[in-house]
């Protein structure tokens, strides 16, 4: 396939990329996420005034804390809604922090601008990870830090993607979980990094409602799976529902009335040849 072939191709699939992260509510969504983005950041020690990229930024959930730490800060992700929320909740409390919209295939930053660059959750999803990695290690300056977490395909929210690819047909792009295995990102970041660790954690979810409330909070909420059962006909729905009520409920430790599971990620500290 020629290069005139992929170009309409990745347009419109970066085009339906920005579309399904634009929808539902995920600054709402997120709140629910901070606890965890907080422990993630702060297992960094990021040095204060040091400059931090944090790709795939959502509404902030990360790069807040790290500008309450005295870190300038800058986020950028595909989704201008959640771009436009994250400086808006940055400016509400007077934080050092710009946010902007843009591509982690084609990151609009100088090379080595940055000491440290994160993602949490976020670059995984992007359909071509070799131009991502490029990205992450050309803006990370030379024994800088970058420190990714990405969900692993043995982990619950894998099995939470299995059983959306039961009913929705597969996009074609390699599986984001694949940044969630070792002997992957070892590949991808090669020559690149000097030093490499990798360790599985876990990620809490943790939801003051039952787990038939949780699905409900990411079919309204959450951009993929918003759009993923709006494609569906309404037994389909129901029947993914169902599925997703299920594997939520088998997984909770928190009783009738909440909602508590834990979801393993690979947590990927680098630092930059």
């Amino acid at each position: 396939m020629n290069t005139a072939t992929i170009a309409p191709e990745i347009d419109g699939l970066k085009a339906k990329l920005k579309e399904t992260w634009s929808a539902g509510d995920y600054d709402y969504f997120s709140r629910y996420m901070e606890r965890g983005a907080q422990t993630f950041y702060e297992q960094l020690d990021v040095a204060s005034g040091c400059h931090l990229l944090d790709v795939g930024c959502g509404s902030g959930q990360l790069a807040l804390w790290a500008a309450r730490d005295g870190v300038n800060v800058t986020g950028v992700d595909i989704a201008p809604n959640l771009v436009h929320r994250a400086q808006a909740r940055a400016n509400a409390e007077g934080l050092k922090a710009r946010f902007t919209e843009g591509d982690a295939e084609a990151l609009p930053f100088e090379d080595a601008s940055f000491d440290v660059v994160t993602s949490l959750i976020g670059a995984m999803f992007a359909p071509r990870p070799e131009l991502v990695a490029r990205e992450l290690l050309r803006v990370c300056s030379p024994g800088g830090t970058i420190a990714l977490g990405n969900w692993t395909a043995e982990g619950f929210v894998g099995q939470m993607f299995k059983t959306f690819a039961k009913f929705i047909a597969p996009s074609g792009m390699p599986a984001p979980v694949l940044w969630g295995n070792e002997v992957v990102v070892r590949e991808r970041l090669g020559a690149g990094v000097s030093d490499l660790k990798m360790r599985r954690r876990h990620y809490s979810f943790d939801y003051p409602f039952p787990p038939a409330e949780v699905v409900q909070l990411f079919r309204q909420c959450y951009g993929p799976t918003n759009r993923a059962f709006a494609s569906l006909g309404e037994h389909a729905a129901t029947e993914l529902q169902a599925e997703l009520e299920t594997l939520w409920s088998n997984h909770n430790r928190g009783g009738d009335e909440i909602t508590f599971v834990d979801a393993e990620y690979l947590e990927v500290i680098a630092v930059r040849a």
